[in-house]
């Protein structure tokens, strides 16, 4: 049985709001998407209304699973806040705490909040790095499979998630067709590419289907592609991000609990500024920076073999000292990298001896390297008698 946009508005018509208005009469829905059964709509109210909500999400979404012909549901509630408002009142029933009087004790202090990297892992993944790059364009996607693809070659178990919403590359980079199936109707199973386990919203979504998604509802569809797939066992799980450092990667940053980040960067001053921020994220929401990955670092003439520095040369290798992170590698501009990822068919996986798989592994082995770094405990001081 098809199912279409009016027929998710019908079944949702059951669902109340906290007020008892039927759900689409709120005005509160995104537009429903539908794709081969795969059904994705975002709630939106007030911020200080999102505890009061959550009961009405999980209902739309168990309601829309009931409907014949729907195979999976994502349904994000997005809190926003007025520009200029205050903040919200506290739950009813909590005491808004008051300053003490003059010359009383001050009240004991309150225990800080979690920092950034105690985030609840995904279970059963040891490690979560992030590939990522401060502006689109400099073959990020290409770097992270080819990564995640060096790291299996070195023994890993090793899980690929594709963060971009906006322009998933994945699928198209390891040449996967086909739809994710579900366990239980609440999990979904990775694909499988070159013995990655993979997950993508390009697998739920027509390839030509725009994401007209705001900030919030990305961070709930990446929440629930790390934590409601079988993942299984993983080493490294590599998460190819958004490029940029806005809003949704910054928030990518901080609610994932990322063992460390790779930066890629052409060679050129444009990129390096770029790539300049994205360090400065990761490290101000305590993310190690595993190196920098110089993209496109040289051109090398198939034909004469002379060598051309099209976008400059060692750019990357400079700013990662300047930064004090280590210098992963240089990729080389070359056709073979791009016409065999433009047809699924990644240079380590299928030209495992040639000199590019060679570069990537090597990048690989040195990212392996900084992982079992970054999980070393630190020194203990010992003072004797």
């Amino acid at each position: 049985m098809a199912v279409d946009k009016n027929t998710i508005l019908a079944a949702l018509a059951a669902v109340k709001s906290p007020e008892g208005v039927a759900l689409p009469e709120t005005g509160k829905l995104s537009d429903i998407i539908v794709t081969d059964g795969k059904v994705f709509f975002s709630i939106t109210v007030d911020a200080a209304l999102v505890p009061a909500w959550e009961p009405v999400r999980k209902a739309a979404e168990t309601t829309v699973r009931a409907v014949p012909g729907v195979v999976s549901a994502m349904v994000a509630l997005t809190g926003e806040r007025a520009a200029g408002g205050r903040a919200p009142p506290p739950p009813a029933g909590r005491a808004v705490p008051r300053p003490p009087p003059a010359g009383a004790a001050p009240p004991p202090r309150q225990a800080a909040p979690p920092q950034a990297g105690q985030q609840p892992g995904v279970p059963g993944v040891e490690a979560i790095i992030a590939v990522a790059s401060g502006k689109g364009g400099v073959g990020k996607s290409t770097t992270a499979v080819n990564l995640a693809l060096g790291l299996r070659d070195l023994g890993l178990k090793v899980g690929v998630l594709d963060a971009d919403i906006y322009g998933p590359s994945v699928p198209k980079l390891l040449a996967i067709r086909g739809k994710p199936q579900t366990i239980g109707g609440t999990r979904l199973r990775p694909m499988d590419g070159y013995g990655l386990k993979v997950m993508s919203i390009g697998f739920l979504i027509e390839e030509e289907t725009p994401m007209i998604w705001r900030g919030p509802m990305v961070m709930s569809a990446l929440t629930q592609m790390l934590r409601e797939v079988e993942w299984g066992t993983l080493d490294v799980m590599v998460v190819d991000m958004p490029p940029g450092t806005g809003d949704a990667q910054l928030t990518m940053a901080q609610q994932v609990p990322l063992k460390g980040a790779v930066i890629v960067s052409t060679p050129q001053d444009l990129a390096l500024v770029d790539a300049r921020r994205g360090i400065a994220m990761f490290r101000r929401v305590n993310v190690p920076v595993l190196g920098i990955v110089e993209n496109m670092s040289y051109f090398m003439c198939p034909e004469c073999g002379s060598r051309a520095d099209i976008f400059g040369h060692g750019g990357a290798r400079h700013e990662a000292e300047r930064q004090g992170v280590p210098f992963l590698g240089e990729v080389p501009l070359h056709m073979q990298i791009r016409e065999k990822s433009d047809a699924g068919l990644p240079v380590v996986a299928t030209d495992p001896d040639g000199p590019h798989a060679m570069i990537y592994r090597t990048i690989a082995a040195r990212v392996r390297d900084g992982l079992v770094g970054a999980s070393k405990p630190a020194p203990k001081i010992v003072i004797e008698a």
